[in-house]
């Protein structure tokens, strides 16, 4: 494939761009974070939840995975209309809607209004935004005119910027530094016409396949759910995610059979060095298992020190092969057009 023809054909919209400018989107991030007013007191914080759908909700799924062994409370991430029973005046609830007109999210929004959480809210404008300067409550407003999965900065580092002011999470630094040094010089090796660029080699292999991506829950959780996302709006293509230990209890039973579908599945295996011992080694078992199920599976290593840099050093990576699948399957990778329908559809219901 001529990968510049195809940019030219297929990215009328320049996702290749936002993709590529990732590193500076951290960095405005920061400012962004640093800059909010925080009326709270950390030392009454209980919970903390993050309320958001879709390419707006992820951001919560990674500080939950990055905190996983530093907050000293809970942190739910919530893919719904309701809170938890548990929300209330100790719970510190993060509104991310990049929109700002997600109905799930805006439900969610109403209710820690109610239950008189204390809220920090992230978005373009929209509802959210006016709601947010209606009830006085800080707000992250994030500059328009990106589709919310490539907002990702946007919607993770006010979220970790203030959880560390409140002392529920490590300061952002040095690993932050790192993170955007590393997301630079990714930006540069998975860039069309880098020579051997990884995410193209992948991209091929997927190509026609079914992807299942599968990870530790801790701390692969969320970048396995950012690949399946990624290949499902960018790529157009089904993409399944599992985590180990999980999967070793149910899943891997199901490869026995139905061997004309299993040719049709590439696995993916996403590696981190902080992978507790016992699932590395029902990760390399299980690699043994599928190894006669199906196709040779692609196995993919962290890169850096810090877990920050680590977890986005393969986020990026997925944001590239989901976008090279676009390119391969001749689509643009912008346009989520059954999602507008389905939006379009409830607003008449």
């Amino acid at each position: 494939m001529d990968l510049q023809e195809a940019i030219r054909k297929y990215d009328g919209s320049d996702m290749l761009g936002k993709l590529a400018s990732f590193a500076d989107q951290l960095r405005q991030a920061r400012a962004l974070a640093e800059g909010l007013d925080l009326p709270y007191r950390g030392s009454s914080i209980r919970h903390v939840v993050i309320a958001g759908m879709g390419g707006s909700a992820i951001g919560g799924d990674i500080v939950r995975c990055l905190t996983y062994r530093q907050s000293p409370v809970p942190v739910s991430v919530i893919r719904h209309y309701e809170l938890p029973a548990f929300v209330g005046k100790d719970s510190l609830v993060f509104v991310s809607s990049y929109s700002g007109e997600t109905e799930e999210t805006l439900a969610a929004f109403r209710e820690a209004v109610a239950r008189r959480a204390m809220i920090v809210c992230m978005s373009s404008g929209g509802t959210v935004s006016q709601l947010a300067q209606e009830h006085s409550l800080p707000l992250a407003r994030i500059p328009p005119g990106y589709p919310p999965r490539t907002a990702l900065g946007f919607l993770t580092v006010p979220i970790l910027e203030t959880m560390a002011r409140f002392g529920l999470a490590s300061p952002l630094d040095p690993g932050f530094g790192e993170t955007v040094a590393l997301c630079d010089e990714l930006a540069k090796a998975y860039a069309p016409g880098s020579p051997e660029n990884l995410a193209v080699q992948i991209a091929e292999r997927l190509l026609g396949k079914i992807p299942v991506i599968y990870g530790s829950v801790v701390p692969m959780e969320a970048v396995a759910l950012r690949w399946k996302g990624q290949i499902s709006e960018n790529g157009k293509m089904l993409a399944y995610a599992n985590l180990f230990p999980e999967l070793n209890h149910n899943e891997i039973v199901g490869w026995g059979l139905l061997r004309e579908i299993q040719n049709r599945i590439q696995v993916i295996y996403l590696r981190d060095r902080e992978d507790h011992d016992r699932i590395a080694k029902r990760m390399d078992i299980s690699l043994e298992i599928l190894r006669g199920q199906t196709s040779e599976v692609i196995q993919v290593q962290s890169r850096g020190e810090s877990l920050m840099a680590r977890l986005f050093s393969l986020i990026v990576l997925g944001d590239y092969v989901s976008y090279y699948l676009a390119l391969l399957n001749r689509v643009d990778p912008t346009p989520v057009d059954t999602i507008t329908y389905l939006k379009n559809r409830l607003k008449e219901a």
